[in-house]
């Protein structure tokens, strides 16, 4: 398969060409930094295309691969909801490619996420504390919203969540998703951490996932590349590749 990398600069990036050369079934065609590159990935015929961009990138690629019948593959958070939405309608017209778009690629953070749907449905309060480098563009996290509104919908909703309290110094209890408090941090040295904390009677239940390395999102984005061609439209999260949702 050929496949090119759109952000091949960025950190992401660089090892996605990497992973991707390093593949057997698998062939680095093209890898471009801005979304003006988009003529050379489709000039190199591009079967699919990897983005690690930011969000007015993916856009713009996004629109030109998808009706060209490239498949795409993004990580790329941040994007607004009418972007989702127009992706999401491009992929699922005839011969234009299919998308999938996941906020992690990192199997144990998608598992995760998974047990926290789960757990939501036993507990009465949950936050979310969610961990990155300092130059990633977005906060919360892709990862930290996906969770909290998952948690939100599995959880009894017979009665709201118990409070925290009044704040004497404004935001120090995070920002709320779906009534689920979620907490940023940005510091120099982290890669992608998430911790999810549940309360609950005379007991306490943290899910934690760490990566270490952004090698650790590579098989998921591999995953990903081999299952596009055959996921007609769009495809969101990695749970339907896992099986852990139809």
């Amino acid at each position: 398969m050929r496949v090119g990398v759109l952000g091949a600069t960025g950190r992401m990036g660089r090892a996605t060409c990497q992973a991707v050369q390093e593949a057997a079934d698998l062939e680095l065609v093209a890898a471009v930094a801005r979304a003006t590159g988009v003529g050379e990935l489709l000039g190199a015929g591009a079967e699919v295309v990897v983005d690690f961009s930011r969000p007015e990138a993916t856009a713009a690629a996004g629109r030109a691969l998808l009706a060209e019948g490239v498949h795409l593959v993004s990580g790329t958070t941040g994007l607004a909801d009418e972007v989702m939405d127009e992706l999401a309608n491009l992929a699922g017209k005839a011969d234009h490619g299919n998308l999938v778009w996941a906020p992690n690629f990192a199997l144990g953070a998608v598992l995760a996420m998974h047990f926290a749907a789960v757990a939501g449905r036993f507990y009465p309060a949950a936050e979310v504390i969610e961990l990155h480098h300092q130059g990633k563009a977005d906060a919360p996290s892709g990862t930290a919203l996906r969770t909290a509104r998952a948690i939100a919908a599995a959880r009894d909703r017979g009665g709201p969540a118990p409070g925290g309290g009044s704040e004497s110094v404004a935001g120090v209890r995070g920002g709320e998703v779906d009534g689920i408090r979620v907490h940023s941090v940005r510091l120099p040295g982290l890669v992608a951490h998430q911790e999810v904390i549940f309360g609950g009677q005379g007991e306490v239940l943290t899910l934690r996932h760490d990566s270490l390395d952004r090698s650790s999102f590579m098989p998921g984005v591999l995953l990903a590349v081999r299952a596009v061609a055959d996921r007609p439209g769009v495809t969101v999260g990695l749970e339907p590749l896992l099986g852990l949702v139809s």
